[in-house]
């Protein structure tokens, strides 16, 4: 995995000079290459390689050849200046040598920019996925924690740690690059912690937490709550053959609560019929949100949305990319292809596609729309 955690400013454009555009943004992308023996730009391996991946390309053999069956004047376009496009091995060992991090940091830049709402909280998830495929008997699997931003389904923000222990350190090292201001952070169990806290509610922002059976006193603490005395919001849905209910319920936040800032904590219970099998889970959720932000109804939608981020982001690169069985292993190539992945993803989002496969696959029946986008977006 790349060592490199050199900042990026996640609320500003690229630099002056840099262009507006998503291939003028690659044109900033450090190259790791000696000056000798290049053929092509690091931009335009890096704009074929996205362009390949949201034709649906999910390996170096795939990339290569697609590069190789578009004409010359597609690949122009891309920045290619040579008589023919980088073949598989050349991008394989490009990919391997970038600094993953550095071009996490500046697409989830560009990705904050094309996101941003006028009189609207900005609401994001942070979660990890490990990309399974790339363990190797001598090398763990990569595990890449994800800034997702409920409203539009668009990932603006990444980081790499080399293992999923590492996951609550590396949380708190993404939230250090983005302006916090009026945001609204959702995580799940495993950071509700008080650093965490801090740091959110010190960049100006709020945060949600929820607490479950991973933190035994703070679960039994918040259960003891007079829940029965107080009104409850109901939510009902219907879909894929289940019925869901949400009831919550919220109260101030009392003295005892350690974390900066918080200001309720809801009950929020969960009633799961399917097959005439009903399941129950009560959670409990700290936010730093006070009743006029974040009312019930509010608060559960939040939590709600949060899960966006498993059904919205790493199911599509799981299930449509096929990611736990992708063969790139090589240095930090799949950080770097995980990078494109989602890159498709929020691409496709932000025109309006929910169907990342069927966008995918209209994408490759008609590549010319590949260029459109990369060219408006």
């Amino acid at each position: 995995m790349s060592s490199s955690r050199t900042p990026a400013d996640l609320s500003s454009p690229p630099a002056q000079g840099a262009g507006s555009g998503l291939l003028d943004l690659l044109k900033t992308v450090p190259d790791p290459r000696g000056r000798r023996g290049r053929q092509h730009h690091l931009s335009a391996i890096l704009a074929v390689g996205l362009a390949a991946v949201i034709a649906g390309a999910r390996s170096f053999v795939a990339i290569g050849e697609w590069v190789a069956h578009q004409p010359i004047e597609a690949l122009r376009v891309l920045g290619v200046t040579t008589p023919a496009g980088p073949d598989e091995s050349t991008i394989r060992r490009v990919f391997a040598l970038l600094d993953a991090d550095v071009l996490d940091q500046l697409v989830g830049a560009f990705m904050w920019t094309r996101t941003h709402t006028v009189e609207q909280r900005r609401v994001i998830a942070l979660d990890g996925k490990t990309v399974r495929g790339a363990r190797t008997k001598t090398r763990t699997a990569p595990h890449l924690v994800a800034a997702f931003d409920h409203g539009t389904g668009v990932v603006v923000g990444q980081l790499g740690v080399t293992a999923k222990s590492n996951e609550i350190p590396a949380v708190q090292g993404l939230l250090k690059l983005f302006d916090l201001t009026g945001v609204v952070v959702t995580v799940d169990a495993m950071h509700t912690q008080t650093e965490t806290a801090k740091q959110i509610t010190g960049g100006g922002g709020d945060y949600v937490f929820t607490v479950k059976g991973n933190q035994r006193k703070l679960f039994e603490a918040c259960k003891t709550l007079p829940w029965t005395d107080v009104a409850s919001h109901t939510i009902r849905t219907r879909g894929h053959g289940r019925t869901a209910t949400r009831t919550i319920k919220v109260v101030t936040a009392p003295a005892w609560v350690e974390f900066a800032g918080a200001t309720q904590i809801a009950q929020l219970r969960r009633t799961v019929t399917r097959h005439a099998k009903k399941t129950v889970e009560v959670v409990y959720l700290i936010t730093s949100a006070d009743h006029q932000a974040a009312p019930p109804a509010t608060l559960a939608s939040w939590v709600r949305s949060h899960w966006g981020i498993e059904n919205r982001l790493h199911w599509v690169r799981d299930v449509t990319y096929d990611e736990d069985r992708s063969q790139v292993r090589t240095g930090n190539a799949p950080q770097i292809m995980a990078t494109l992945r989602s890159t498709t993803i929020s691409l496709l989002r932000l025109t309006g596609i929910e169907n990342i496969a069927q966008g995918l696959r209209h994408h490759a029946r008609h590549p010319e729309t590949i260029l459109k986008l990369l060219l408006t977006c």
